[in-house]
């Protein structure tokens, strides 16, 4: 997978890039990125990226040369690939793990960032396949959700993890939330692990970790569960804790 990030400004990004998952990933050659400033594209003598918005109101509108040109560019440099192109934007679709194991089979992702009061309709109409919203909240710009998308998704490539079931078993991607998680020590100031974990019973352990998931959804996110696959025994579970 190759992901070309468009920004105004990379160095928001170039830290992240360089550290943990995503560096060990590029080092690993399961991906690749390139971070590119659109500035440098405009044709404008200044290099303006942005105008008065017409019919007037408050803040300044990007304009759609530097970003159609700068899009231009990057798809030129991989002719054989079909880009998905993300507009990072509040309006966008809620961004979720289903859309991040989506993603995660494309060969090649163009993120486009935005900055001050919002794009000229004209690159969302004619230029986007896909807008992202990482929440019902507004940024100074689509860096960080971009950063979201971009380690969501290379997280989720062949190998990229130590332990390949880690992304399988994360919470989202069963479609509820995720059990809890204990280690050594047994008992640390009085707090002790729950006893099935230390049996190496895997049966059992698989039965309360589904359970304990279940019960954590139930009270912090059950608006989850009218997606999940339930089987039988989930649904009994369920019933009883709302008949409680």
């Amino acid at each position: 997978m190759h992901i070309d990030i468009l920004t105004l400004f990379p160095e928001m990004l170039e830290g992240s890039f360089q550290s943990s998952i995503l560096k060990r990933a590029e080092e690993k050659e399961k991906f690749s990125y390139d971070l590119i400033d659109y500035r440098t594209f405009s044709n404008n003598k200044h290099h303006k990226v942005d105008d008065t918005p017409y019919g007037g109101g408050g803040g300044m509108v990007l304009t759609p040369q530097p970003i159609f040109d700068c899009t231009s560019y990057v798809k030129q440099r991989r002719p054989k690939t079909n880009p998905r192109i993300i507009l990072m934007c509040p309006q966008g679709e809620r961004y979720t793990q289903r859309k991040a194991e989506e993603l995660s089979q494309e060969e090649h992702l163009i993120i486009i960032c935005g900055h001050y009061e919002g794009y000229d309709e004209r690159i969302r109409e004619s230029l986007v396949t896909d807008e992202i919203s990482i929440g019902d909240f507004v940024l100074t710009g689509g860096e960080i959700g971009a950063l979201a998308v971009t380690d969501s998704v290379v997280r989720l490539l062949p190998d990229v993890l130590g332990n390949q079931s880690s992304a399988v078993e994360d919470s989202f991607s069963t479609g509820l939330l995720e059990h809890p998680h204990y280690t050594r020590p047994a008992e640390y100031k009085g707090m002790k692990v729950p006893d099935v974990l230390l049996e190496g019973n895997h049966a059992k352990i698989d039965a309360w970790r589904r359970k304990e998931a279940l019960k954590r959804t139930y009270e912090r996110r059950p608006d989850l569960l009218d997606k999940a696959v339930l089987s039988k025994a989930d649904k009994k579970l369920l019933k009883e804790w709302q008949e409680k």
